[in-house]
């Protein structure tokens, strides 16, 4: 007895929707520009959004700080639960490629509601970070045109907030624009962008390596095998901490698949590109880690990557000493580069979600409206960056330290939803894991490992933000609860309150009429 795959080929329709190459006629077209970007566009635009270079100087300090020198080890297991959750990714795509990615995937699986929750994790991870990018942008500009001009005054314009909030603000509406006029606009930018930071990263990689040949930095070391073992770690609180940096460092290569209608061959094009995009990371991660630490060291003095007083902005401090005055003022151009194109291409996987979620009426109707000419979803992607710019606005006049808060749940929201997906992959093809080994592991046991993984650094993770001095050190008054655990939590509360009166307005999407739970279509024939 064989089973056979009775999947419709791609193009087929069904009900007046056009199906991807999936399995299920309920899964709709949108009307996005079709074979738009390829695979190297695809990948580039995965890279761009997880932001390389800004995510290195804003990440490697910290995580030296909490695991030492083995913070090499702990970028490789940082990467293992996104590579085992890419593959769920990638199964799911090839099945359903639909721009709802997380969202659809996850209704197709366990039903309307906790779908619903998974798009708006993912949603409102997209909004905070896009706020955080926005803000560096604009801090690493006025620090640029400090450096080019010589003059401190003009770096020190950042310290205004109101100049702060309308350069914000500013770029936020640019990368809009952007992201609005459709993916040829945002391919042809991405291109430089990220052609730009790797090259100035790989630059400042053969140049600490020369700086640690020569001996030029007293706090330099010579390399160990040892910095790749993540056992040796000292406690397990400090390894955690350093996973939830190193998980954050990997976060947003998924934009790759919210392309995946615009994509051309959409339903196997995505899956390449994220995992040509991840290859991409841990390989620029860990060549700067061990690059750096060869060359400065990861104590707490001077130029050690561990100094608590540069662990916030590592480049900042060793853009001098490592690459001289000239190269070193590339390195804050390659940070602003990076800054640059992830908030524009981040917009991506936000205004798609949106798009997929208006689309199949778990939405107001207004959302799912497509650019004719452009075919970009117009009104979706001018609310993310309206979204976004009052975010932030808001933020940051109430406090400094709310939005610092807000950062560190950022990475609830990311385990939240990628560890759902992951569960949804493996439930979704439930009836599948036994056909082959290959079936088996990446449809089923690599993607339940990813998840597990990723679910228990969310429960750590709320566990020690409990604790007042998680974070910023601040809390809430009368309640004695850190605020980063009462903003995470509060985001999620506020995302069921928001789908409840969802529910009321649109109940077909909630009674599973609209987009059904179901599995992959099989049949037995002799």
């Amino acid at each position: 007895m064989t089973q056979l795959d009775v999947r419709p080929p791609a193009g087929d329709t069904v009900s007046g929707a056009t199906r991807e190459g999936g399995a299920d006629g309920d899964v709709r077209g949108k009307g996005l520009g079709k074979g738009s970007v390829g695979l190297v566009g695809s990948a580039v635009i995965g890279i761009s959004t997880v932001a390389p270079v800004y995510c290195l100087t804003s990440t490697l300090g910290s995580t030296t700080g909490e695991v030492g020198v083995q913070m090499p080890a702990v970028f490789l297991a940082g990467f293992l639960p996104m590579l085992l959750v890419a593959f769920a990714y990638r199964e799911l795509n090839k099945s359903m490629p639909d721009c709802g990615t997380s969202f659809t995937w996850t209704v197709k699986a366990f039903g309307p509601r906790i779908g619903w929750m998974c798009g708006w994790g993912l949603v409102i991870a997209t909004i905070i970070v896009l706020s955080n990018l926005a803000g560096v942008a604009t801090s690493y500009f006025w620090l640029l045109a400090g450096e080019i001009t010589g003059n401190p005054a003009i770096s020190a314009l950042d310290g205004n907030k109101l100049v702060h909030i309308a350069t914000c603000l500013t770029l936020i509406a640019v990368a809009t624009a952007i992201s609005y006029r459709g993916m040829t606009a945002t391919k042809g930018v991405q291109y430089a962008l990220v052609g730009l930071q790797l090259a100035v990263l790989a630059v400042f990689v053969v140049m600490a390596f020369q700086k640690a040949s020569a001996g030029t930095f007293d706090t330099g070391l010579d390399f160990s095998w040892q910095w790749m073992n993540p056992f040796a770690v000292e406690s397990m609180a400090a390894f955690t901490a350093g996973l939830s940096l190193s998980i954050f460092m990997y976060w947003g290569w998924d934009a790759c698949l919210a392309t995946n209608e615009e994509t051309t061959g959409s339903a196997k094009t995505p899956g390449r590109a994220s995992l040509i995009a991840m290859v991409v990371l841990v390989g620029s991660y860990l060549a700067t880690g061990i690059a750096a630490q060869m060359a400065v060291g990861s104590g707490t003095a001077g130029f050690g990557l561990g100094n608590p007083e540069t662990s916030g902005n590592v480049f900042a401090a060793l853009a001098g000493p490592v690459m001289g005055p000239m190269l070193g003022i590339l390195l804050f151009v390659a940070v602003l580069a990076s800054a640059t194109a992830s908030l524009q291409t981040t917009f991506i996987p936000v205004a798609r979600t949106v798009l997929a979620m208006s689309t199949y009426e778990a939405l107001p109707p207004s959302y799912a409206k497509v650019h004719p000419r452009f075919k970009t979803p117009g009104r979706a992607t001018v609310m993310a960056g309206v979204a976004t710019g009052g975010f932030y606005t808001v933020m940051t006049l109430v406090s400094e330290n709310v939005l610092t808060d807000t950062i560190f749940a950022l990475g609830l929201m990311i385990c939240f939803y990628y560890s759902l997906t992951a569960f949804a992959c493996a439930w979704y093809f439930r009836g599948e894991l036994r056909r082959s080994t290959r079936d088996l592991f990446f449809k089923g046991v690599f993607p339940v490992l990813g998840g597990l993984l990723l679910a228990a650094v969310f429960f750590k993770t709320l566990y020690d933000a409990w604790d007042p001095s998680y974070g910023s050190g601040s809390t809430i008054p009368g309640l004695g609860v850190g605020s980063v655990f009462v903003i995470g939590v509060g985001l999620l509360a506020l995302g069921l309150v928001v789908m409840f009166v969802t529910e009321r307005r649109s109940p077909a999407f909630f009674r599973g009429e609209v987009l059904t739970k179901s599995t992959p279509a099989l049949v037995v024939e002799d």
